[in-house]
């Protein structure tokens, strides 16, 4: 997040007597960091109900989060800067009135389109609102007390980390005033008014003493080119992977390459640029940046695929499902603790923190190995909670570390881009992952009826099935449970499942068959869905283990250390 600005006459320096009411202007931002945080986890949660309820195939769970996380990583630089030009309270609060209005749009969606439109409405005005804070909180605060004031943002990250998945599923199972998954998005509506009241009454005014140009070609160029990576990769899959899809991907490198040559350009002449072009010939900024994508994709897209494990593939209701992410939560509190005992190690934290989360990935894969489709949240908890404490300590010095090489004068460029670059990263994750679940998941579901086909098949000799009918009907279920997993309308009855109720009408031999088939039916196909759904889960955590490790060995690209003390707000 952009962290520059000048004080004004009504923001005191450090010099003069410390701004008034910076505590009250702390909670001010804080309130706001809780409804992006609280926002960026509640679809994970809620988006099965969600598509249940509006319709939408398999891509509109992965738009659900990566609308929000893509157009937050697209606006959050220009967002810093627009503060820097028109002051930070002022875009606070236009941030604050368009995130609130954001989350209202959300909750009366009346299809996906609209509901995603919205969550991108939620994170424009997002990364409007949310870097104005850290900006302020740097210009409020006297040196002694900036550091206490920035360390409230980590009890508040990991009380939203394990309260909003809880929430959500409450929320949505509490079903009030028949609301259900509207409320996650309701709940806004209070919050945002008192970010935007409190942003009046105790922010303070003022307006950086230089005002630099706002880069819109950048913009455009970096909008485009991330929207040309992302949407094909969400919607690849669902269009059987045409040739233009291949095609948007090639372009949005080539868009990337035009926005760097801009930047350098717009550098050169002395103009202000999105990015300061001088940070990527940094060893250090350039491979930290190469690790936070491939770590926040990792992050980002293995959250989404187990919520939709829990919730689609084991049946838990959206309550559950945010229990079972409680100890994973918890225990990135417990591992940003460690994290801070243990900083003078450096680097070696963050590479310890991800061979941790590697054997909680691990942890996981072997709990689902040995259980098999009947797993409860006891079972994962160890795992998971391994997992938390190992993301945490990546988590904890990862900004520090990477910013140790950065020169002062471009620690705001450097923070804007690299939380940019965690949004993006996220949105990547979310596409990438998801779209490998769903790809497997028809097949992983198809062969796990493969492994049930004998026990269904003495089920239906049980009641005078003839071998013939017992064929057809097997070979049915098999297309239908595949179709059924990957249906783009999961309202829709696919045509293998229509042709499955004809062939088993017709194979019962009896009425006494007539009323057993069809029991024999949804008990094989219970089963085959949950260990099918297992089966694709187990093959997603391998690629969760070999991301960590690529993360692990990106780690040496990066500084020993953080810079001492200069770099504690980040």
């Amino acid at each position: 997040m952009s962290v520059t600005g000048v004080a004004s006459d009504e923001t005191p320096t450090h010099a003069q007597a410390p701004y008034r009411w910076r505590w009250a202007a702390l909670f001010v931002i804080l309130a706001a960091e809780v409804m992006d945080l609280l926002d960026a986890v509640v679809t994970n949660i809620a988006g099965p109900s969600m598509r249940a309820d509006l319709g939408g195939g398999a891509s509109t769970l992965q738009w659900l989060a990566a609308a929000y996380t893509l157009s937050m990583a697209v606006g959050l630089v220009t967002g810093g800067r627009l503060g820097d030009i028109h002051g930070r309270r002022r875009m606070f609060l236009v941030g604050a009135a368009g995130f609130t209005l954001g989350s209202l749009l959300c909750a009366v969606s009346a299809s996906p389109g609209m509901l995603i439109a919205a969550r991108v409405v939620q994170g424009l005005f997002g990364a409007v609102m949310l870097p104005q804070g850290l900006g302020m909180i740097k210009e409020m605060f006297p040196p002694k007390e900036s550091q206490k004031a920035f360390g409230m943002f980590g009890p508040v990250m990991g009380l939203s980390a394990v309260g909003g998945p809880i929430l959500a599923g409450w929320l949505v199972d509490a079903d009030y005033f028949g609301t259900g998954w509207r409320m996650i998005f309701l709940i806004n509506l209070p919050l945002g008014a008192a970010a935007f009241l409190g942003a009046l009454r105790y922010l303070p005014r003022g307006r950086s003493g230089s005002r630099p140009d706002l880069d819109i070609p950048g913009m455009l160029l970096v909008s485009l080119a991330a929207l040309l990576l992302i949407f094909p990769l969400v919607q690849g899959r669902e269009y059987g992977w045409p040739m233009w899809t291949f095609v948007m991907m090639a372009a949005s490198l080539a868009v990337f390459a035009a926005f760097a040559a801009h930047e350098s350009r717009r550098s050169r002449a002395g103009l202000d640029p999105l990015v300061v072009p001088s940070l990527f010939r940094k060893r250090g900024f350039s491979g930290g940046m190469a690790l936070g994508l491939v770590f926040f994709s990792t992050m980002q897209g293995f959250m989404l695929v187990f919520n939709l494990y829990t919730q689609i593939g084991l049946g838990y209701s959206p309550l559950k499902a945010g229990m079972v992410m409680v100890p994973w939560s918890g225990g990135m509190i417990v591992g940003f603790g460690l994290a801070q005992g243990v900083a003078r190690f450096g680097r070696a934290v963050l590479q310890a923190g991800a061979l941790v989360m590697a054997l909680g990935v691990f942890g996981v894969w072997l709990t689902l190995d040995r259980v098999g489709g009947g797993v409860g949240p006891w079972q994962l908890l160890p795992a998971l909670l391994v997992t938390g404490i190992g993301m945490g300590l990546l988590m904890a010095p990862f900004f520090d570390i990477v910013l140790a090489g950065v020169e002062q004068h471009e620690t705001g460029s450097a923070s804007g881009t690299m939380t940019a670059m965690q949004q993006l990263g996220g949105a990547f994750g979310v596409a990438m992952l998801g779209t490998v679940f769903f790809g497997l998941l028809g097949g992983g579901i198809a062969t796990a009826v493969d492994h049930h086909a004998d026990d269904l098949r003495h089920r239906l000799a049980a009641v005078r099935v003839a071998p013939a009918a017992q064929d057809r009907v097997v070979a049915d279920l098999r297309a239908c449970a595949s179709d059924r997993a990957v249906a783009k309308d999961p309202a829709a009855t696919p045509a293998s499942c229509a042709r499955l109720e004809k062939d088993a009408r017709s194979a019962a031999a009896s009425p006494e068959a007539g009323a057993r088939v069809p029991a024999a039916l949804a008990a094989t196909t219970s089963s085959a869905f949950r260990s099918g759904f297992g089966t694709v889960m187990k093959t997603v955590l391998w690629i969760v283990d070999g991301m960590l490790a690529l993360t692990f060995l990106l780690a040496f690209l990066l500084p020993r250390h953080a810079r001492p003390q200069e770099s504690a707000g980040h």
